[in-house]
């Protein structure tokens, strides 16, 4: 079987951990290929930081400080510490001394000519992450957010994600724009991976700045809504808070509600020219059920909390039956 999945950072990383965990544990052979968003990257200090790929494979790998959710454990900040010292900005957006070295590796690479696709897959293999980690594009696509800015021209300017998020803290945002994305081609793989699974999986992931900016990429979207694969989602929303980040402050500006039922019908049925087949939302949404079969999309109530390995695997095993019992109606 063939499992890919649409993630960004800490909760697609915590899902895809339960993923593979459960489909190891089957009877079954699978594979699972995971398109990471790369909209969030950014270069800082003359390094070019991919955060959700990171998190990623710092997640499946064995690394990732579990506490915060992102970042190496057991990292030390001396980097960070000295480059204050000597005034370097920015200041508001630390890296930690083990985490310094994948970025410089990375930096490097580019620097020689390989494509950022390449590039991953050589990191990938020291961590040994038991599924395939790729880019959604090899070309640098990155996200902006308008913002209110008094001094500007027209009181408005345009910040990197980045800066939005960690330097300023999500203020009121009146467009977010994955600058670049338009021009960009899926990365070497995205396609194949969508038109040749049985299953693919939107993660529980922000929907504006990680799902939605990976399917901004043209051809990305079309092979999802062509694909012969069942297509599920995990709902980021419970009970109208997301789960992590802010998609609170950004699914406004879309025009969707910070509702499970609404991120749902936001990705729309594929029987009626949207995106997905099935869709999870928390037993605390459990009456949008009803809202969401209403639009053509099977709908399931689970719990989606992912407090630990066993939450996320039990989620993960949820979301392969919820794709079975659509593929045996199908069929």
């Amino acid at each position: 079987m063939n499992v890919t999945v649409l993630s960004g950072g800490i909760g697609g990383a915590r899902f895809v951990a339960g993923l593979r965990d459960a489909l190891a544990a089957g009877d079954e052979p699978a594979r699972v290929t995971v398109i990471g968003n790369t909209a969030d990257d950014i270069w800082l200090f003359g390094l070019r930081v991919c955060p959700d790929l990171d998190t990623v494979m710092y997640t499946l790998g064995g690394g990732i400080d579990a506490d915060r959710g992102w970042g190496r454990q057991d990292e030390t900040w001396h980097a960070k510490e000295e480059l204050a010292a000597y005034g370097v900005e920015p200041s508001w957006f630390g890296l930690g001394d083990r985490d310094l070295a994948t970025h410089v590796v990375r930096t490097q690479m580019l620097g020689a000519g390989y494509p950022l696709s390449q590039v991953t897959e050589a990191l990938c293999d020291r961590w040994d992450l038991g599924v395939r980690l790729i880019p959604m594009t090899d070309d640098r696509v990155e996200t902006h957010v308008v913002i209110d800015d008094a001094a500007a021209p027209e009181g408005r300017r345009a910040v990197h994600f980045q800066e939005y998020w960690v330097r300023l803290h999500a203020p009121v945002a009146h467009a977010v724009v994955p600058v670049g994305a338009d021009e960009a081609t899926p990365g070497p793989g995205v396609l194949e991976a969508i038109t040749e699974a049985d299953v693919v999986i939107f993660s529980p992931s922000n929907p504006v700045v990680s799902v939605a900016t990976i399917l901004a990429v043209p051809g990305t979207a079309d092979a999802v809504r062509a694909t012969t694969a069942t297509v599920v989602g995990v709902s980021p929303i419970i009970s109208g808070s997301p789960l992590r980040g802010m998609a609170d402050r950004l699914l406004p500006v879309i025009g969707v509600d910070v509702t499970a039922s609404a991120v749902g019908r936001y990705y729309g049925a594929r029987s009626n020219g949207g995106l997905i087949d099935g869709w999870l939302v928390d037993e605390s949404d459990g009456d949008t059920v009803p809202d969401l079969t209403a639009t053509g999309i099977v709908a399931r109530a689970v719990p989606l909390y992912l407090s630990d390995p066993d939450t996320s695997r039990t989620l993960a095993e949820d979301v392969l039956q919820l794709a079975s019992s659509i593929r045996r109606y199908a069929e």
